[in-house]
């Protein structure tokens, strides 16, 4: 009887542990089956992407400067095991980090996680940070660390007012600007003259994580935060009529001056967003090759003049001096026949 039990003790022993292994290894299938697949999202905008090679996350193996890397650090930018800071808290640093690969969606949204802390007390610490969309990459400038006159979108995250009267306007401020390369960012005031709009962000030294999103869609510019541990986007920016080329860089820049501040980037997730377009929106978002925004003019860029060659410059010089001797001597056989014609008439 004890040697006909066991068997069946047995067996029930490894039902049971198969089914808890099932369960578990279902429940691993579900979980990596859900992380890159598409994700629905509100009505317009169907269904998103994950774009990996636009992406950035922890453990940052992407980052270097190697050929094989996405992305590239410049300036005293530096990856953390937890974050990549862009600047420390010192003062005169400058830091960036750019994608290595060009954008080609034509929809997309930025999702921006990223932390603004340091030991400065109120009105004494900056600068802030920059998020780009930009023709040109890893070009260190005066505007948060990047190129000034550059050619795309900056959203600007400003923690310090330069402007001395800034009663109606509450800093940390969430700021953006479309430009076509003939536009400087204004920092005296603080990049008013050529924002599209903003927002006051209180981002500076609390406890919750900061995100910001910039979302472009059917031409129509949209940026949201959240700010408050809520884990709901609040509206900052809506800009429709805004034209952005193809084929532009994602990056994120920082700089500091006299005052300071750790500025860290934790992630950066782009996602492709798709939706129906009908033919008329398929002619009316045509590709663009200069950014811009409907009813706002921007300035047109001059283009200096091409420098002439030694050999054409030799060829103007000589041909004018060619032209002038003959100019001259054509002169001289027409003063000596007024001359003529002036003797035979006292004759």
């Amino acid at each position: 009887m004890a040697a006909a039990s066991r068997p069946s003790w047995w067996q029930r022993w490894r039902r049971r542990a198969w089914a808890r292994d099932g369960a578990k290894l279902l429940l691993f299938l579900l979980l990596l089956g859900s992380g890159p697949g598409p994700r629905h999202v509100r009505a317009g905008q169907a269904v998103e992407y994950l774009k990996r090679e636009h992406s950035l996350s922890k453990p940052y193996q992407g980052v270097g400067t190697s050929s094989s890397s996405l992305w590239n650090l410049m300036g005293n930018a530096m990856v953390m095991t937890q974050y990549i800071r862009l600047t420390p808290d010192m003062q005169s640093k400058q830091g960036a980090l750019w994608n290595r690969v060009p954008c080609f969606l034509k929809d997309w949204e930025l999702q921006v996680h990223f932390k603004i802390h340091g030991q400065g007390k109120k009105n004494l610490h900056g600068d802030g940070l920059a998020i780009w969309y930009t023709k040109d990459r890893m070009q260190p400038g005066p505007v948060f660390g990047n190129m000034d006159k550059f050619v795309g979108l900056g959203v600007f995250v400003d923690t310090y007012p330069n402007e001395e009267k800034q009663h109606e306007r509450v800093f940390p401020y969430i700021s953006a600007m479309v430009n076509n390369g003939s536009l400087s960012y204004d920092h005296e005031r603080d990049g008013r003259p050529t924002e599209l709009g903003g927002c006051t962000a209180i981002v500076r030294n609390i406890r919750y994580d900061t995100f910001l999103v910039i979302r472009y869609v059917k031409r129509h510019l949209t940026i949201m935060m959240d700010i408050d541990g809520k884990h709901e986007w609040r509206d900052c920016i809506e800009m429709p009529g805004v034209r952005l080329p193809r084929g532009y860089y994602f990056g994120t820049s920082s700089i500091t001056g006299d005052l300071s501040d750790n500025h860290d980037v934790i992630s950066l997730k782009l996602f492709e967003l798709t939706g129906v377009r009908t033919p008329e929106e398929e002619k009316l978002h045509r590709d663009v090759f200069l950014p811009s925004v409907d009813n706002l003019k921007l300035p047109e860029m001059t283009v200096p003049p091409t420098p002439l060659s030694g050999l054409a410059l030799f060829l103007i010089v000589f041909f004018s001096l060619v032209f002038s001797v003959f100019a001259i001597v054509i002169g001289i056989i027409l003063y000596n026949k007024w001359q003529d014609q002036s003797r035979k008439r006292f004759y």
